[in-house]
């Protein structure tokens, strides 16, 4: 197995385009009557930079649902490409296709031209670790004329314009990547395209953004973004409940209540978390001990309990958010039979920027420790955790994963997160059989297809118990009455947009 590579979900954007397919309070953007000169806005977000603003890895979601940076492509409410800085693209051959930039312009006041994304692209792929939008792809570009893109890669993939709406995968100005050749360190701040420019960031504490005025897509009403990272859940309800902030991501499901229904907005996503079992090491290398944990683990409990309803018990990898799961999916096969845990010691992990977590980790234990196994529960804000868990050093951990972050694809979760050369495979799952079924679906161009066998790679992957989906979630996010537009996104890539404002 290659080296593991962070990969969070957990939430991104490009935002202008999506801010017209999903649900927004005050519905389409309105003149502020101020021709655009509105007032900052105050965000709370969950996640702390936890790779120094890096696009290729889970910070891509600040930058994203901030409304900094976008890509060559965006993904619309149906899940599909949809047109950012390519204003449209044809395919050439099943390897080859031609992507015809629109005009715009970077934040430092240079033009987006073929030869600067080629740049962006070219970098992406030699980034270590690879974003994981590339897993398991080889990409190159070059210009192709004065306004055009060609991209090629080495083996057909029918869902590269998809691939490329990718966060990980935005493109920003030379000036971002400094003189060195690889694909390393990446300086977001005033080299990016969105409505919002970077400006200022003081580590894991805030980011100062400012309204971009030449962004192609139109000025931004809200004037700039005061952001700040917040990991307690609670102290976000507090904020936005107390006035300090307009907008708080995450709210907490114990903190739902505490607010006025007027500021309380949920939104069915795209997230499962899910229970994953170490099946290469440790107690649950052995299937049998795998299944014993499967059983004992109630998910009706977890998501009228914990949820407070806020959550569907866990069906699959897919939940309810993706509509044409249910109706696709089959019976897990090859399941082991079920041994008895007799004072099995294991460690479960989890990590508290989602507060939910750490309390279903508390009810794990406790399901668990009912069926035999002596569980040590360790908890810890995310960033000092995630190396850890890719590393293998748990047996077991709960994790919140929205299933089409990286790529929209259905079968691009099921590759990180599941395959031997898998990068997000905290499992540590290396099985031929789910291999061999992830890699048919990979190849499947047809949608309809395509959805037909990530499906039956699904039944495969949790045949093996490695994964127990525990619930689907619900996003609570905190809203203050006087705002306007924020962008409500079932796939978790946009929170702020050119027509938020208050």
């Amino acid at each position: 197995m290659r080296p593991l590579r962070s990969r969070l979900f957990a939430a991104l954007a490009l935002t202008p385009l999506l801010a017209g397919c999903f649900a927004s309070q005050g519905g389409e953007a309105q003149d502020d009557g101020n021709g655009g000169n509105g007032s900052r806005l105050r965000v709370a977000l969950a996640f702390p930079p936890a790779e120094r603003l890096s696009p290729y890895g889970a910070d891509a979601t600040l930058l994203s649902r901030l409304g900094v940076a976008e890509g060559l492509t965006t993904m619309d409410a149906n899940g599909a490409a949809a047109p950012a800085l390519a204003a449209s693209w044809r395919q050439v051959d099943e390897k080859t296709w031609v992507f015809t930039l629109r005009d715009a312009e970077f934040q430092d006041g240079t033009d987006v031209t073929p030869s600067a994304v080629v740049n962006a692209l070219t970098r992406a792929t030699r980034a270590e670790p690879a974003p994981a939008a590339l897993s398991g792809v080889t990409l190159t570009a070059e210009a192709d004329g004065g306004q055009a893109v060609r991209v090629r890669t080495a083996e057909p993939d029918p869902i590269l314009p998809l691939r490329l709406s990718s966060p990980t995968l935005a493109v920003f100005s030379g000036k971002a990547y400094g003189t060195g050749g690889d694909g390393g360190r990446v300086d977001p701040v005033g080299t990016a395209t969105g409505p919002f420019e970077l400006t200022e960031v003081d580590g894991a504490a805030s980011a100062t953004l400012d309204r971009f005025d030449a962004y192609w897509g139109g000025r931004a009403q809200a004037s700039g973004i005061d952001a700040r990272f917040v990991a307690d859940g609670t102290a976000r309800a507090n904020a936005l409940r107390t006035g300090e902030v307009d907008i708080a991501e995450a709210v907490p499901v114990a903190q739902a209540a505490t607010l006025d229904e007027d500021t309380r907005r949920d939104t069915a996503t795209t997230r499962t978390t899910a229970l994953l079992l170490n099946s290469s090491s440790g107690p649950f290398k052995d299937p049998g001990l795998r299944a014993a944990a499967r059983a004992a683990v109630d998910t009706s409990a977890l998501a009228d309990g914990v949820y407070e309803g806020y959550a569907d018990p866990g069906a699959g990898v897919y939940g309810p958010a993706v509509t044409w799961a249910d109706g696709k999916r089959r019976k897990p096969a090859g399941r082991a039979q079920a041994e008895r845990a007799k004072d099995t010691p294991i460690t479960l992990a989890t990590y508290d920027n989602r507060p939910e977590l750490p309390e279903v980790a508390q009810v794990l234990k406790q399901q668990l420790e009912k069926a035999g196994f002596a569980v040590q529960l360790e908890v810890r804000e995310y960033s000092r955790l995630e190396s850890d868990a890719l590393e293998g050093k748990f047996d077991a951990f709960v994790l919140a994963r929205n299933t089409l972050v990286d790529t929209g694809d259905p079968v691009a979760v099921l590759a990180g997160d599941y395959t031997c050369d898998g990068g997000y495979n905290i499992a540590q799952l290396c099985d031929k059989d789910v291999d061999r079924a992830v890699a048919a679906a990979q190849r499947t161009a047809d949608p309809g297809e395509r959805q037909d066998a990530a499906m039956a790679a699904e039944a495969e992957i949790l045949g093996t118990d490695a994964v127990v989906p525990l619930v689907h979630q619900r996003i609570i996010t905190g809203v203050g009455t006087t705002v306007r537009g924020v962008v409500l996104d079932p796939y978790e890539r946009a929170l702020v947009g050119t027509g938020t404002r208050r």
